[in-house]
């Protein structure tokens, strides 16, 4: 009696969107074998495209017929050619491959004695048919894509500082994600200066909240998308083009175009180390001898490395940075916001969590709509099954993966938190402590403390005698600082 493998392939969204079945498979095959006494040692169910060969359960089938010298099986039967392979090429391979293992690979509906010369000619049309189908829909698929582009819509996913939205009729578009908006601008500002390094410029910005990685970042900060432009790549005789899009830009094709210079090397950037943390008056001191910027460097001694500010010239002048730091926070303290300043801050720190609260509102959104999206597939899927179309087993295979994303998607709904209460609590458990300068510059990183030196003392600090020379602060912090 001759033996066969059953091979049963079929797509998850082919079961639920067409009412294809694995069992409907399953039970032609068996009466088609019972009808030929062939007997079935093994059934294959698959659950991924035909494209290629490159399909779990295949390959597991493949590597033990390689290792099985004998007891292979005569056959290896299907329904249709398109259930066996989209792929031409790679069908034919996979053919010889199975013929030099005695296995004849068969489609019951569309059987082919293949020992017959004429049979390849139906045999390559079967296998093309499905594979000019494939190429067809990718074709119509690149050219659609191509005129979006060439009317201005960005058509993949939203990059870093834009979401994803529909219009009513459902129609895709690209709107600005303010708060990872307000990074890129920041990002792309301070490339055009020259002073920093892409990867310096990168870190900062992961600090403030961007999610990509290196890589990503030098391509986003590439994308001519930031300045409302969409790149339309060159074909055959096209050559590349530009396209005004129909996306609110975030930067100025200025802003953009100065980046890119930057990035090439036509302006030569400057680059800028980082400031070691214990240094972080380094380029605000001015030296009480010769009035030159004073620098800083650590020292290496026995066990540990002494940190110092000190003169470049040959007046010796040389601080401990440690005594400088301690002095400049003692000064810090002598001033704190006024009830107007501390005011203004509660104020922008609340439109900020607004702000917020409102993208948190566009993302349960989207999960509201994803999950009566889920829950509309089940009923399909449903009905599909009360009209026969659908086996049970596969509808509850349908339904149990869908009812694992509702209830994800259900959590996210449930994890909601009101953002505002929260500030309230902490601005009540700071008290008198969001007015004090020295706290915060004290907690604050490297470059938000040299950020707030700047403000704040406009003029270069002189250091002399364990204590800083008379030191005003800045015009407009007067108004705000006691």
């Amino acid at each position: 009696m001759k033996i066969a493998h059953l091979y049963i392939r079929v797509s998850t969204d082919e079961q639920a969107d067409k009412g294809y079945s694995q069992r409907n498979q399953d039970e032609m095959l068996r009466k088609y074998c019972q009808l030929q006494s062939i007997a079935v040692r093994e059934v294959i169910y698959e659950d991924h495209s035909a494209k290629s060969f490159n399909r779990p359960a295949w390959q597991t089938m493949l590597g033990r017929l390689k290792r099985q010298k004998t007891s292979r099986p005569d056959y290896i039967l299907f329904t249709k050619w398109d259930r066996f392979s989209r792929n031409a090429g790679d069908a034919y391979q996979m053919i010889s491959l199975l013929r030099g293992f005695n296995i004849e690979p068969q489609a019951i509906e569309q059987p082919l004695d293949l020992s017959i010369p004429e049979n390849k000619m139906m045999l390559a049309f079967y296998l093309a048919a499905p594979e000019v189908e494939n190429d067809r829909r990718a074709l119509n698929i690149f050219h659609g894509l191509r005129r979006a582009k060439k009317e201005g819509r960005w058509v993949s996913s939203a990059p870093v500082g834009y979401i994803n939205k529909s219009h009513e009729d459902g129609r895709k578009y690209i709107a600005v994600n303010e708060l990872q908006a307000e990074i890129m601008r920041w990002a792309f500002t301070e490339l055009a200066t020259g002073k920093y390094p892409v990867e310096q410029v990168w870190k900062f910005a992961k600090q403030k909240g961007i999610t990509c990685g290196r890589n990503n970042f030098w391509n986003l900060i590439r994308n001519p998308v930031y300045c409302g432009r969409i790149v339309i790549p060159a074909f055959k005789d096209e050559a590349v083009q530009y396209a005004k899009g129909q996306h609110a830009p975030i930067i100025s094709e200025d802003l953009f175009d100065k980046v890119q210079r930057v990035l090439n090397k036509r302006a030569r950037p400057v680059i800028q180390k980082t400031v070691p943390g214990r240094l972080h008056l380094r380029g605000f001191l001015k030296c009480p001898k010769c009035n030159r910027m004073l620098t800083g460097s650590p020292s290496k001694g026995n066990l540990y490395y002494y940190y110092y500010y000190h003169c470049s010239s040959a007046c010796g002048v040389r601080f401990k940075a440690e005594q400088v730091n301690e002095t400049f926070i003692a000064l810090l303290k002598k001033h704190s916001a006024t009830e107007g300043l501390i005011s203004l801050f509660k104020k922008a720190v609340r439109e900020l969590i607004v702000n917020n609260s409102a993208l948190q509102f566009n993302q349960q959104r989207i999960a509201a709509k994803q999950l009566e999206e889920q829950q509309q597939r089940v009923e399909r899927a449903k009905e599909l099954l009360i009209a026969g179309y659908l086996e049970g087993d596969d509808y509850r295979t349908i339904k149990a993966t869908a009812e694992e994303k509702i209830a994800a998607l259900q959590k996210v709904l449930a994890d909601v938190i009101d953002p505002m209460s929260i500030l309230e609590q902490r601005f009540k458990n700071m008290g008198k402590a969001i007015g004090n300068l020295a706290f915060f510059y004290q907690i604050a990183s490297v470059e938000h403390k040299r950020k707030m030196v700047g403000l704040l003392f406009p003029g270069n600090l002189t250091y002399a005698d364990n204590g800083f020379e008379t030191v005003e602060l800045g015009n407009w912090t007067r108004l705000v600082f006691d």
